[in-house]
């Protein structure tokens, strides 16, 4: 009798140690689950210190270094790599939007710019944009090529180019 009893004693030892890892793959999972949603490169760092508990687990290791290991790892990896790959992810090229594309570009004036009467347009990339000088006091005339400096609302702040004015 003493023989069962120790046989389920160790019966319900693996399967809490099986218990434990599942744990930690669930929560592996979740984590990456939430990562791929968000993208905000909050919980990979975690995860991997969830997979390495996994281990641990499988090996059956006592749930305490699991959770020491878990903290180790996911503070190693959060403090080590995350300054490399915010980095690396915020140095792609962003893509400018059809508004921000429009600075530096070239632009010709169809009504005359009047900044103190509010008036002003002009033509660029096929489209007619309201537009306003740089200086509230300067007036830009029709047919001058300006450059777009700025955008502001939706008017662009533009100068004349250097080539119309001398």
């Amino acid at each position: 009798m003493i023989n069962l009893g120790i046989n389920k004693v160790i019966r319900r030892e693996e399967g809490g140690s099986r218990m434990v890892a599942m744990y930690w793959l669930i929560l592996f999972i979740v984590l990456l689950v939430i990562e791929i949603i968000t993208l905000g490169l909050t919980t990979i760092w975690f995860a991997g210190g969830a997979l390495a508990a996994f281990a641990l687990s499988l090996m059956e290791v006592s749930p305490v270094l699991q959770w020491a290991v878990f903290c180790t790892v996911s503070l190693i990896l959060l403090f080590a790599t995350r300054p490399w790959a915010v980095r690396y992810f915020n140095n792609q090229k962003k893509e400018k939007t059809n508004v921000d594309s429009l600075i530096g570009k070239t632009a010709v004036v169809t009504s005359a710019i009047r900044n103190l009467e509010g008036k002003g347009e002009v033509f660029v990339n096929g489209l007619t944009w309201a537009a306003r000088a740089g200086e509230d006091s300067m007036v830009i005339e029709e047919d001058t090529h300006v450059t777009v400096t700025a955008v502001q609302g939706v008017k662009l702040i533009v100068e004349v180019k250097k080539e119309d004015s001398l």
